[in-house]
C-alpha cells in the first residue's frame, strides 16, 4: 500500500514527525514500512516549458524541431520526435546538465544536423508512469522555468506499507491516520468545494429502487450485500486540477480525468471502491447486480474481451453486463470526453465472491484487492458523499434527486466482551476498565452496556465496520490492547505463570530437539514453501497460485537445492541449511486425501569451519555428512545402515512391511539425487527405510565452478522416537584392558561392517570395543582382498583378565571369521 506523507498531514494536521519517526511508528502498530520513497529526488533539474513554436525538422519526417521557454530569457531549440507536441502546451524540460530519474545526463547534442539543447520529456523517463508514446503534457497554464516536481506536488514522500490479508481497513490514508492519530483525524474540504455531500437525502430500499431515472435491482444478494447510486447530471469531463492530480501521482496512479480521478481519490483516501458509469450509455437505463449468464462476454476498461465464468458476479444494464462487480468496469459505460450524466455506484460485495471473478478472469485490480478482504459496510454513505462532493467541485454538475440505498440485509454490528482479569493473565500487565476503554475507544471500540451482566467484570465493546472483519473475540480485543500500549512498553522480565498440563504433541519434540541438534552445529534453518513444479511432486493443486508450481512436493531435498542454487548465484559458497516439513503423496489407491510425511532434509557445502589465520579452510566431506547424520539419526531412534554405503540401486526395501516412505532422494534412473557410490540409508529401529544421506550429484545442482562438492540427507520422522532413551550410568572399570592389534585379509566382496559384526558376535562379553586402525593393499597382499588392521580392547568388569582368556577369545574369533568370510590372518 502506497501512503502519501502530504496526504496523512491533510488527514491529521497536527501530524509532523518526519516519514522515518512515523515508519517506526507503524511497525510497532504491524504495518511495517517497507520502502521511502522521497518522489521528487530525482527531479530536481526538470523545469517547466512552454513549447512557443513547432516546424518540421529539414532532415528528418517524424522529428521536429521546437522552441521552448524555460524561463532563462533567451528561447532554447530542442528536436522532439514525438507527435502531440503543441505551440503554447506546457511540458516537463530537461535543460542541459540535468540528470534523469536513473542517471541520464542530458547534453547538447545535433540530431539529423540541428541543434538540440535539452529534452522535453515523457512519462516513462520521469519514471512517472509507463506512457513513453508521447511527451508528458501538463494540464492548465504554468509559469515557465518553474521547478516541475514542486509545481506538480511531487515533492512528497511516498510510504510504502506491508499490510497483512487481516486488515484491510489500512488500505487507504484514513485507515493509516486512524492508527496514527486514533480519533483525531479530519476530512479536509477540497479546494474550491461547493459541498455538494453534505446536503445530500438518501432514499432506502430492501432489494431494489429508483434513482434520477434509473432502476437498481439487487438479484444476487448473497454476492452484493449493499449498493449505493447516484445520479449527476451536467458534468464536464477534463483533466483534474493540478492538486488533485498530484495527489493520485503520489501514490502512484496515473491521473486519467477528473471524474474517474474523482472516484481513484475517494478509493485511496477511504479506502471504499467506486465506479462512474456514462449515463447515456446504460441501456434501460437500469442496474441489475446478478451472476453471468452461460457464455456471457465484456470488454473491460483494458480493452480486452473476456468470457465470464457463471459464476462470476456482474453489474448489468437492460442489454447485458457493463462491469465485472469489484473488479473493473466496461468500455461500453465508461466516461468519456464526452460524456455529461453520470452514474455513480458505491457497493459491498462478497469477498469470496470478488475473489472467484477475479480468479477466473485472471484480473487484479486495486478495487478487487481491497473487496476480496472486506470494505467497510458503515463506510458506504461517506465515501458516497466524499465523491459527489469532489465531483462537483472538479467536474461541475448537479445530483438529480436522492442517493438511493439498496440494502437486502441489514447487519448489526458485533459486540465483544473483554475481560481485565483475562487481559492481565495473557500479557502480563495489570489494565482496569478505565483504560481498556480509553485505549479502544481511541481506534474506534465505542463501550456499550450488557443487557444482563455476568458477574465476571467483562466490558463490551462494539466492533466498528472498519473492524468487522478481524475482530470477533475476546483474544482480538486483547491484541488491538497490546498493539496500542506498545508491545515495547511491557515488561522485559517474565512473571509467574502456570504451565500447560497437556503435553506437547511427540513430532513437536522431535523436531524441537533436531532443530536444536543443528542449530548447535551451524546450520540455518530454512522455510520453503509446499509447492512445487510438476517434476518434483505427484500431487496436483486444483488452484494453483502459480503454473509453475501446480504440485505440492513429495520431498524437501529438491527444494533446499534450489535454495542452494540460489545462493550460488548471489557468491554466497558456504551454504549449510536444514528444514523441517512435510510432503505429500497421492492417497490410498490414487483416491482421497494425499498422505502427508513430516520431513527433515539437510544440505551442506563449502567451508568445514570459518576461516583463521592459523589453519587452511578445508571444505566439507562426505564423511562430515555421515557423521552429522548418524548423529541425527540417533537422536531420533534410528541408524545408518552401514551395508549400504557405495550401494548402487534404488533405495532397498523396508524390512518391515517392505513400504518405503515416497519421495525420498534417489540414486538411479531419473529420479536420481544422491550420488551412488557415495550414499547410505537410513533405517528406523525396526529396520524400516526412514531416508537417504550422500554427495549430492553435479548433474542435479546448478553449481559455478567454484563451488565446493554439496552433500544432503532427507528423513522421514514418522516412525522417530518422540523421547530419546535415558542416559546409562556406568562407573569407571577398575581394572586394566588388554589390546590385542590383528591384521585381516579381507576379500573385497566383504565389508569391514560385516567383519566387525562377526567379531561382536564370537567375541566373549568382555570385548569392550574394537575398531579399524588401518587398510592396505599392495604387495604382500593378495588379489581380490585388502588388509585391515583391528584393535580389539577386552576389559573384565570383575577381576584383571589373564592372557591366556584373551588368547582363547582371538582364536574363537579368527576361526569365525574364516567360517563366515573366508577371512585369513595376514601372515
Amino acid at each position: 500500500m502506497k501512503i502519501s506523507y502530504r496526504w496523512l498531514q491533510a488527514l491529521v494536521p497536527e501530524l509532523a514527525d518526519p516519514p522515518e519517526r512515523i515508519a517506526a511508528r507503524l511497525a510497532m502498530y504491524g504495518a511495517p514500512v517497507e520502502e521511502i520513497v522521497r518522489l521528487g529526488e530525482e527531479l530536481g533539474d526538470i523545469v517547466i516549458g512552454r513549447v512557443v513554436a513547432v516546424d518540421r525538422h529539414p532532415n528528418a519526417d517524424r522529428l521536429s524541431l521546437c522552441v521552448v521557454d524555460a524561463g532563462a530569457g533567451e528561447p532554447i531549440q530542442v528536436v522532439c520526435g514525438a507527435p502531440n507536441v503543441r505551440v503554447g502546451g506546457f511540458y516537463p524540460f530537461a535543460p542541459v546538465g540535468a540528470r534523469l530519474p536513473g542517471g541520464v545526463e542530458i547534453r547538447k547534442a545535433k540530431i539529423r544536423g540541428a541543434e538540440s539543447r535539452g529534452m522535453l520529456c515523457s512519462e516513462r523517463e520521469l519514471n512517472l508512469g509507463r506512457d513513453h508514446g508521447g511527451i508528458m503534457e501538463l494540464p492548465a497554464e504554468w509559469p515557465a522555468g518553474a521547478p516541475f516536481a514542486a509545481a506538480l506536488g511531487l515533492d512528497d514522500v511516498q510510504l510504502v506499507l506491508e499490510i497483512t490479508a487481516n486488515r484491510p481497513d489500512l488500505l487507504s490514508h484514513i485507515g493509516v491516520a486512524r492508527e496514527l492519530a486514533g480519533r483525531r483525524w479530519q476530512l479536509p474540504a477540497f479546494p474550491g468545494t461547493t459541498n455538494g455531500g453534505d446536503a445530500l437525502t438518501f432514499a432506502e430500499g430492501e432489494l431494489s429502487g429508483t434513482v434520477g431515472g434509473v432502476t437498481v435491482a439487487i438479484e444476487d444478494s448473497a454476492g452484493c450485500t449493499r449498493y449505493l447510486g447516484a445520479v449527476i447530471r451536467g458534468v464536464t469531463i477534463r483533466p483534474s486540477p493540478p492538486w488533485l492530480a498530484a495527489r493520485l501521482r503520489a501514490v502512484g496512479l496515473r491521473p486519467i480525468n477528473n471524474v474517474v480521478d474523482a472516484t481513484n481519490y475517494v478509493l485511496y483516501e477511504l479506502g471504499q471502491p467506486l465506479h462512474a458509469f456514462d449515463l447515456r450509455r446504460l441501456v434501460g437505463p437500469a442496474i441489475r447486480v446478478r451472476r453471468a449468464g452461460a457464455g456471457e462476454q465484456i470488454v473491460t476498461l483494458d480493452g480486452v474481451t473476456r468470457a465470464l465464468d457463471p459464476g462470476t458476479l456482474v453489474i448489468s444494464d437492460a442489454a447485458g453486463a457493463v462491469a465485472v462487480a469489484g473488479v473493473m468496469g466496461g468500455a461500453e459505460s465508461e466516461i468519456t470526453a464526452d460524456t455529461a450524466d453520470i452514474f455513480l455506484e458505491c457497493a459491498i460485495f462478497d469477498p469470496k465472491t470478488v475473489r472467484r471473478g477475479r480468479r477466473s478472469l485472471n484480473l487484479s485490480t486495486d478495487s478487487s484487492y481491497r473487496f476480496e478482504r472486506g470494505v467497510d459496510p458503515e463506510g458506504c454513505r461517506r465515501a458516497v458523499a466524499r465523491a459527489i462532493d469532489l465531483i462537483l467541485t472538479v467536474a461541475g454538475g448537479t445530483v438529480d434527486g436522492e442517493v438511493l440505498d439498496v440494502r437486502p440485509h441489514r447487519r448489526m454490528a458485533p459486540v465483544v466482551g473483554v475481560r481485565p482479569s483475562r487481559v492481565a493473565t495473557v500479557l502480563g500487565a495489570h489494565f482496569d476498565a478505565p483504560q481498556i476503554e480509553a485505549i479502544l475507544r481511541d481506534v474506534g471500540f465505542d463501550r456499550v452496556e450488557a443487557e444482563e451482566p455476568d458477574g465476571d467484570g467483562r466490558l463490551w465493546f462494539r466492533v466498528p465496520g472498519h473492524r468487522w472483519y478481524d475482530v470477533s473475540i475476546e483474544v482480538d480485543l486483547i491484541e488491538e490492547i497490546a498493539r496500542r500500549h506498545g508491545y515495547d512498553a511491557f515488561a522485559g522480565r517474565l512473571g509467574a505463570f502456570r504451565p500447560s498440563s497437556v503435553p506437547d504433541d511427540a513430532l513437536a519434540r522431535v523436531e524441537e530437539r533436531l532443530r536444536g541438534l543443528l542449530v548447535g552445529r551451524g546450520l540455518f534453518e530454512a522455510r520453503t514453501v509446499a509447492f512445487a513444479p510438476e517434476s518434483d511432486g505427484e500431487v496436483e493443486l486444483l488452484n494453483p497460485l502459480s503454473s509453475e508450481e501446480r504440485r505440492l512436493r513429495a520431498g524437501l531435498l529438491r527444494g533446499l537445492i534450489r535454495r542452494l542454487e540460489y545462493n550460488f548465484a548471489r557468491g554466497a559458497r558456504n551454504v549449510r541449511l536444514f528444514e523441517l516439513g512435510t510432503a505429500f503423496a497421492p492417497g490410498v489407491d490414487g483416491g482421497g486425501l494425499p498422505r502427508e510425511y513430516p520431513r527433515l532434509a539437510v544440505i551442506l557445502t563449502g567451508a568445514r569451519r570459518p576461516p583463521t589465520w592459523s589453519e587452511a579452510v578445508e571444505p566439507f566431506e562426505i564423511w562430515d555428512l555421515k557423521g552429522l547424520a548418524d548423529e541425527i539419526a540417533r537422536s531420533v531412534g534410528f541408524h545408518i545402515d552401514e551395508r549400504s554405503g557405495g550401494n548402487p540401486g534404488s533405495l532397498p526395501a523396508s524390512a518391515g512391511d517392505g513400504a518405503v516412505p515416497p519421495g525420498l532422494p534417489g540414486v538411479d534412473g531419473s529420479d536420481a539425487i544422491l550420488d551412488a557410490g557415495l550414499s547410505w540409508v537410513i533405517r528406523a529401529a525396526d529396520g524400516s527405510v526412514v531416508g537417504r544421506c550422500g554427495r549430492l550429484r553435479d548433474d542435479r545442482v546448478d553449481s559455478p565452478p567454484w563451488a565446493d562438492p554439496a552433500f544432503g540427507l532427507e528423513i522421514d520422522l514418522s516412525l522417530a522416537v518422540a523421547d530419546p532413551p535415558a542416559v546409562e550410568f556406568r562407573p569407571l572399570p577398575l581394572y586394566p584392558a588388554i589390546e590385542r592389534d590383528v591384521a585381516l585379509l579381507v576379500p573385497e566382496s566383504v565389508s569391514a561392517a560385516a567383519v566387525e559384526d562377526t567379531i561382536r558376535a564370537a567375541g566373549p562379553p568382555w570385548l569392550e570395543a574394537l575398531w579399524p586402525f588401518d587398510v592396505f593393499t599392495g604387495r604382500g597382499v593378495a588379489a581380490g582382498t585388502r588388509s585391515i588392521a583391528w584393535r580389539l580392547r577386552f576389559r573384565a568388569p570383575d577381576r584383571t583378565l589373564k592372557d591366556a582368556e584373551v588368547d582363547d577369545a582371538m582364536a574363537r574369533v579368527l576361526h569365525a571369521l574364516k567360517e563366515a568370510h573366508g577371512v585369513e590372518l595376514r601372515g
